[in-house]
């Protein structure tokens, strides 16, 4: 046999060998953020190193662009496929969003170039219209598998709002398209959303939306994106941990879920002084008993981003998926959180602290994005800076709000502000227009969005981040059985590993003891109210005038109780400033429409918050009234309202 057949045959033979090679594994880097609530400057933080508590700034925008544009590169180097998403809420949260309602938002997460964004609630706080400008306006596809937007005439048709996106990769380069078959050899990854199924009830401006099943949606979904040959699925929500990892159990196909809504900063992070938010990258079995779902989410307010790798066998299941959440530090250190040039670390001390963070894997320090961080100082800061108005108080210590109890200690913002509504409710003021006396008031731990730390309070920083939403103040009468309801009612929705916690209930003029008795449920052990400066036990039969913020009084974010006990009747009262003077919308009764979104109705004029004669910030201007007339320093309240005793 001459030597050019012998070659021609062993060459054969060798492609023969090479093509029937298996598969190579396929390896996906997700970078993650969720519930960033527009912070795009730094927030004050106190980091524990070692034995020795120091204070810093953490994350916002400028510096989450510095981090994955540095994964980006490493990536582009190893030649590896990433994906940058968000799991939802970007709005809210700061004066930057109520200053540019989302215009703001669309502007920076453009040039942050995400992959793909879930939509969080947050999202629907304005209007459709709003809404819909954002989605027009960025740059990265927003994505709900289970909303449906055909009868509402903002969304309906909006070319960037999608059930999925496919991306085809060719290492590390990636490309958007529209089947697998565009994709030729490629790997395909689908990126598909996921949006809270009882929205309408915690988002009272979904015009004609209508929210699908979680579980019937994302099976539906990834079904019929393994029938057109998707091998690689992740799913971004915006549904809370714990339901995420209920989906995980329930739904075959699904390999990655980045999730949101619960802030759950997941890895231990008690080196840092931070706690431990259980495991990052979970995985959980498919009801099928082959596949498995990786679930990760990334904390709250761009202080953190987490970074997942996920390798797939070659048939597309999870094989491995590990990572993890990274705290993104600046690189000045002070002694004390007023970070005055006194209370400024020295050279040696903080290089002792960098070499302490460099040794640590769940923090970085990280320089902001230059081009960034000048783009928002121009256009955005100069307005924000003008819009915080007049010095009200001071903070002498750090005052922090938790959603949720730990070790006995509750939140010392939402005491005060529940102190604040009680205080203003009965000012001769706002008692000449109601005509009644408040017996004690009610708030849900997600209605304040934030701690407060040392220095000088301003009138925006109550209205434009404590309490942004503009709520009106209601009075309502419950029985006291109606109220032992509410409490428990929410306090047990609340308890639950990973569950929302913004319902969770605190008070003024109102104090309990709850003990739980198994995983997530108890009893009420005391509730009593303050009646002439003595406790009184609350009766089950007596009513009793209670002020709360509208959105919760008409049983929005699970408090049922106040939705069933106004369908029929109520002599609800709402408090409103038209034409700057305050005035009383008297309530007739609580519907729902078709969507589920619960509907006030009014016994005359309707209360239309919409209307530039309007202002219905009463809930900001108690807190801003109380502080200036009664707590100009304002410190913790000495008694906490709140005992819950865990198992």
């Amino acid at each position: 046999m001459n030597k050019t057949l012998l070659a021609s045959l062993l060459a054969l033979a060798l492609a023969g060998c090479a093509s029937q090679e298996p598969e190579q594994p396929f390896t996906l880097t997700l970078a993650h953020i969720n519930d960033t609530h527009s912070h795009f400057d730094p927030t004050d933080a106190r980091v524990t190193l070692g034995n020795q508590a120091v204070f810093t700034r953490l994350g916002g925008h400028p510096r989450l662009l510095s981090h994955v544009n540095a994964l980006r590169q490493q990536a582009s180097r190893d030649d590896q496929p990433l994906l940058f998403v968000h799991g939802g809420d970007a709005w809210q949260g700061t004066g930057y969003f109520k200053l540019n309602r989302g215009a703001m938002n669309a502007d920076v997460l453009s040039r942050m170039q995400l992959d793909a964004m879930a939509l969080g609630n947050h999202e629907f706080d304005l209007d459709n219209g709003r809404l819909s400008a954002f989605i027009q306006s960025v740059n990265f596809p927003v994505l709900a598998a289970n909303l449906d937007a055909s009868q509402d005439p903002d969304l309906n048709g909006l070319d960037n709002l999608k059930p999925y996106i496919l991306y085809a990769f060719d290492g590390n380069k990636k490309k958007r398209v529209d089947s697998v078959e565009d994709a030729g050899k490629r790997p395909v990854v689908a990126v598909m959303g996921l949006v809270l199924e009882d929205m309408a009830n915690i988002s009272p401006n979904v015009g004609k939306l209508r929210f699908e099943r979680e579980v019937n949606s994302a099976q539906n979904t990834a079904k019929a994106l393994r029938d057109q040959g998707v091998k690689y699925i992740v799913a971004v929500t915006h549904l809370g941990l714990e339901r995420d990892q209920r989906l995980a159990q329930q739904v075959n196909g699904i390999d990655v879920i980045v999730g949101g809504h619960s802030h759950s900063l997941l890895g231990d992070f008690s080196n840092l002084g931070q706690g431990d938010g259980g495991p990052y990258a979970r995985r959980f079995n498919n009801p099928d008993g082959l596949g498995t779902t990786c679930v990760v989410q990334a904390g709250q307010f761009a202080q953190a981003m987490g970074q997942v790798n996920v390798t797939f066998t070659p048939d597309g299941r999870v094989s491995r998926c590990e990572g993890g959440n990274t705290l993104l530090s600046d690189n000045a250190f002070y002694r004390d959180i007023r970070r005055g040039d006194n209370h400024k670390l020295n050279e040696a001390q903080q290089q002792r602290v960098a070499a302490a963070i460099e040794a640590e894997p769940n923090i970085s320090m990280v320089a902001e994005d230059p081009a960034l961080r000048a783009h928002i100082d121009e256009q955005y800061r100069p307005a924000l800076a003008k819009a915080y108005g007049d010095i009200i108080g001071h903070v002498p210590l750090p005052l922090k709000h938790v959603r949720l109890p730990v070790d006995g200690k509750g939140s010392q913002i939402a005491s005060l502000v529940a102190a604040s509504q009680l205080y203003w409710a009965n000012t001769p003021e706002v008692q000449a227009v109601t005509g009644r006396r408040a017996d004690f008031s009610l708030v849900a731990a997600g209605s304040v969005r934030n701690s407060l730390e040392p220095g000088a309070l301003k009138e925006g920083n109550v209205g434009l981040e404590l309490l942004p939403f503009a709520n009106p103040m209601s009075l309502v009468s419950l029985t006291g059985r109606q109220v032992t309801g509410l409490l428990l009612e929410t306090i047990n929705a609340s308890l639950p590993s990973a569950a929302h916690t913004g319902r969770f209930p605190y008070g003024a003029g109102l104090r309990y003891s709850f003990n739980e008795t198994s995983r997530g449920r108890g009893y009420l052990s005391r509730i009593e109210y303050l009646d002439n400066g003595q406790w009184q036990r609350i009766e089950p039969d007596a009513r009793y005038q209670v002020v709360l913020n509208s959105y919760h009084a008409s049983g929005n974010d699970g408090w049922h109780t106040l939705f069933d006990s106004q369908q029929t009747f109520t002599d609800r009262l709402d408090l409103a400033f038209v034409n700057g003077n305050l005035s009383v919308f008297p309530v007739a009764r609580l519907s729902k429409n078709g969507q589920g979104v619960i509907e006030v109705h009014y016994i005359k004029q309707s209360l239309n918050c919409k209307t530039a004669r309007v202002a219905c910030d009463t809930d900001a201007r108690a807190f801003i009234d109380y502080v200036r007339e009664r707590r100009p320093v304002l410190t913790a309240l000495p008694e906490p309202g709140v005992t819950l005793n865990r198992l």
